[in-house]
């Protein structure tokens, strides 16, 4: 049995022969990691299907693209294939990627940390951002960035460990901000998003906009981990301010003033999370 067949029999299993999720991704998919066999060292994450051929082939060339821009600009990625599965009028695309220790995940360590810890951690993840855009100058095509404390793994992350970034998915090079917004739409896991998402076509496509700006990943890490912790904010908030000066100089001056205070979700996506049932749980 090649790997390929092994791969498109485990997306046709139910859960129990999968072996359970690791995380309520939530948004796009659940990433699961078979307890035995070939990929039972991987993580499978299985989209959804479409018999667009055109969307499908464009899909496996950005995210090709994305995943050697990554590299490219210093991301550590973990090692991560994409494949389009025939099941019949329609591809599946799957992505298989190397499993990364449970014990490495960003979020539960920064719950379980002390302040100084988390600091440790932020400035791991910290470090991969301002390299990401400190980086990205070279490519001539719209690129952009997740960098959630959801999609990182830290190893040592209290001894000042390097962190690793997992979410390669939707691959956020070469499409148009409208074109993201509709992927926002068509790969959607949920059939609620699909339906309402066109009548607040707008809101939906504005999701992706703090993803392509510098300033915003930053002070969108900063506002994750002052909700993970509101206790400890301002201990994130300084820090936040100190790296933008430090590490993203370029964009220190539009990043600043969104973390003076805790950076708020807009409430059209925190209403929206709560409709959909979403949790903040690891991306792995």
């Amino acid at each position: 049995m090649t790997d390929l067949t092994e791969l498109a029999r485990l997306i046709r299993e139910d859960s129990a022969a999968r072996g359970q999720p690791i995380s309520k991704l939530g948004y796009f998919c659940a990433p699961f990691r078979p307890g035995s066999g070939a990929f039972s060292d991987k993580v499978i994450k299985v989209y959804r299907a479409s018999p667009d051929r055109a969307l499908m082939a464009r899909l496996a060339t950005c995210h090709a693209d994305y995943v050697a821009a990554l590299v490219k600009t210093g991301v550590p990625v973990p090692a991560t294939a994409f494949h389009l599965l025939d099941e019949g009028a329609v591809q599946v695309p799957v992505i298989v990627q190397d499993a990364l220790p449970a014990e490495t995940m960003m979020r539960p360590q920064m719950q379980a940390a002390s302040v100084e810890e988390a600091l440790a951690l932020m400035e791991a993840a910290g470090q991969v951002i301002a390299r990401f855009w400190n980086n990205a100058d070279q490519f001539e095509t719209r690129i952009g960035f997740h960098p959630s404390i959801r999609n990182f793994a830290v190893q040592d992350g209290f001894g000042g460990g390097a962190a690793t970034f997992f979410d390669t998915f939707p691959p956020l090079i070469h499409y148009s901000r409208d074109e993201m917004g509709q992927m926002l739409l068509v790969f959607s896991e949920s059939a609620l998003m699909r339906t309402v998402g066109p009548v607040l076509r707008g809101r939906v496509t504005g999701i992706q906009d703090e993803w392509y700006s510098p300033p915003e990943t930053l002070v969108g890490l900063v506002g994750s981990a002052c909700r993970l912790r509101p206790d400890d904010a301002q201990a994130f908030l300084a820090w936040g301010r100190d790296f933008a000066c430090r590490a993203m100089p370029r964009w220190a001056d539009a990043a600043l003033p969104g973390m003076q205070r805790p950076p708020r979700l807009p409430g059209y996506w925190t209403g929206m999370r709560k409709l959909l049932g979403l949790q903040g749980e690891p991306n792995v």
